[in-house]
C-alpha cells in the first residue's frame, strides 16, 4: 500500500511539474523576447482579454471532458447567446432583459444536445458535430449569409459596457467573472452530489447506471450546464467589442479542448479538474500573447500553441509511465 500510494505522489507531482515548467519556460521566454511583456499594461490585457474568455469557455468544456464526452457545439452557445442578447436589445428590450435571453439561448443549445445524446443516443462527438452545423447554418441564415449585427452606442449603457471593460479594485470585470464562473465550477465539480456523479459517469458510465443513479439526467444536466456557462462567455464577448459575429464562438472550441485536457495532468489519476483547467487556459494565454508581441505570424502562432500543448501532455505522459 505503501508503494502504491508512493507511486501515485510521484505521478501527481511529475503532472504539476509538467505544468509548472512549462508556465515558467515560456514566461521566462516571452519576457526576454518581447521588453513590453512585463508591463502592466499588457499583463492587465494579457488576463482581460487572452485569458477571461477562454478561462470559462474552458471550464464549461471541463464538464464535457470530466463526463466521458465532449462539446463540439460550444461555440454555438457562445454566439446564440450574443444573438439573443443584441437581437432583444435592438428590438427595444432592457439589457438585463436581453442578457436573461442570453443566457436561456445558450441553455437551450445544451438541452438540445441533451436529447441527442441522453435520450437519442448520439454518442457526444456525433451529437454536438451535428450541433455545431446546424449552429452554423442557422446563424447564416438569420444574418444574410454571416453579416455582424452592431449595437448602436446610444443603445449601450454604462453598466453593461463595464462588464468588458471595467474594473474593480483595479481588477478587470472580465477577469473577475472568469475566476468567480471557476470558482463555483471548482465547488460543484468536486464537492458536489452532482458534481461527483458527472465525474463517476466519466469513469465508468456502466457503474454509474447499475448503482441506480439517473445516468441519462446527470448527462443531460451536463450539456445543459455546459450551455449556460459559454452563454455567460458570450455576454461578456458582445459586452467587450459590442457586436455580434456570427460563428465567432468557434476561435474558442479547440483551445477550450486544449486547456482542459492540459489540466489533467496536475490530477493524481489525470482526470479532468478545474484548477488545472485554469492553469492550462493561463499556459495558452501567455503563449498567445507572447507570440502576438514577438510579431510572428498568425499561423506560426497556431503552430505553437499546438505544439506546446503536445509537448506538456507528452512529457506528463512519459512521468506517468515512468512512475
Amino acid at each position: 500500500m505503501a508503494t502504491k500510494s508512493l507511486s501515485r505522489n510521484v505521478v501527481a507531482l511529475g503532472g504539476r511539474t509538467a505544468l509548472i515548467i512549462a508556465l515558467i519556460c515560456v514566461f521566462w521566454l516571452f519576457a526576454s523576447l518581447a521588453p513590453s511583456f512585463l508591463t502592466a499594461g499588457n499583463l492587465s490585457s494579457l488576463l482581460a482579454n487572452n485569458f477571461s474568455l477562454l478561462a470559462i469557455v474552458a471550464v464549461a468544456m471541463t464538464f464535457a471532458v470530466a463526463s466521458g464526452g465532449i462539446d463540439l457545439s460550444i461555440g454555438a452557445a457562445i454566439d446564440f447567446s450574443s444573438l439573443a442578447l443584441v437581437s432583444l436589445v435592438l428590438t427595444g428590450h432592457s439589457v438585463g432583459v436581453a442578457a436573461l435571453g442570453g443566457l436561456a439561448a445558450g441553455a437551450l443549445v445544451g438541452v438540445f444536445n441533451a436529447i441527442l445524446i441522453s435520450w437519442a443516443g448520439l454518442s457526444p462527438f456525433l451529437a454536438t458535430l451535428g450541433t455545431l452545423f446546424v449552429g452554423r447554418s442557422i446563424q447564416q441564415l438569420l444574418t444574410n449569409g454571416g453579416n455582424p449585427i452592431y449595437l448602436p452606442q446610444n443603445a449601450i449603457p454604462g453598466s453593461f459596457r463595464a462588464i468588458g471593460h471595467g474594473t474593480i479594485l483595479g481588477a478587470p470585470v472580465p477577469l473577475i467573472i472568469a475566476l468567480a464562473t471557476a470558482a463555483a465550477a471548482a465547488f460543484l465539480l468536486s464537492q458536489s452530489r452532482f458534481g461527483r456523479a458527472v465525474v463517476a459517469a466519466g469513469v465508468q458510465a456502466d457503474i454509474v447506471r447499475y448503482s441506480g443513479l439517473p445516468l441519462r439526467l446527470i448527462l443531460a444536466g451536463t450539456y445543459v450546464l455546459i450551455g449556460v456557462i459559454a452563454a455567460v462567455a458570450g455576454l461578456v464577448l458582445t459586452s467587450t467589442v459590442t457586436v455580434y459575429v456570427p460563428n465567432s464562438g468557434n476561435a474558442f472550441l479547440l483551445n477550450s479542448v486544449g486547456a482542459a485536457f492540459i489540466g489533467t495532468t496536475i490530477h493524481i489519476h489525470g482526470r479532468p479538474n478545474i484548477v488545472g483547467t485554469v492553469l492550462g487556459v493561463l499556459l495558452l494565454a501567455i503563449v498567445a500573447n507572447g507570440l502576438l508581441l514577438s510579431g510572428l505570424n498568425f499561423y506560426w502562432q497556431q503552430v505553437g500553441t499546438g505544439t506546446l500543448i503536445f509537448l506538456v501532455l507528452a512529457l506528463s505522459f512519459a512521468t506517468r509511465k515512468a512512475s
